[in-house]
């Protein structure tokens, strides 16, 4: 029997700098298309845990070390990547230090969650939507049906 064709599996880490007043996030600004403002992210490789994944994806891209708090959810719009069908598994994190862009971040940024810049690609700016529920309020986003 043949492999079903499913999304690719990517992960977004949403990252806190716990060593800065207001604990602001860390953003990247893609080298690649589609240009614009993005969370720290990429594919899973086979033979990799999504967790590990977030771990070397974020530090690929920012040059910090985070630590994993907790998977704020999975998002899988068929819509949400322009360039293919993905579902991506999205944590947030802490860290601490300065970021520096690196691999495929043209450069890279903080930010209060409440000022963000423009424009957020692919579904960032849902993600980061929910990220302040989480952070305001304690409370995981609802799933929503695409």
């Amino acid at each position: 029997m043949p492999a079903p064709k499913t999304p690719a599996l990517t992960t977004d880490i949403i990252i806190e700098l716990k060593d800065r007043p207001d604990v602001p996030i860390v953003l990247i600004r893609r080298k690649n298309p589609p240009h614009g403002w993005a969370l720290p992210g990429g594919f899973v490789d086979v033979g990799e845990s999504v967790e590990h994944a977030a771990v070397r994806e974020a530090e690929e891209e920012t040059a910090l070390r985070v630590t994993l708090k907790t998977l704020l959810g999975c998002y899988s719009d068929p819509r949400r990547d322009p360039r293919s069908h993905t579902a991506s598994a999205v944590y947030i994190a802490e860290a601490v230090g300065e970021p520096r862009a690196q691999d495929d971040a043209a450069g890279v940024a903080i930010f209060s969650p409440e000022a963000l810049p423009s424009p957020l690609v692919f579904d960032h700016a849902q993600i980061l939507r929910d990220y302040l529920i989480w952070r305001q309020q304690g409370k995981l986003p609802d799933p929503q049906i695409a």
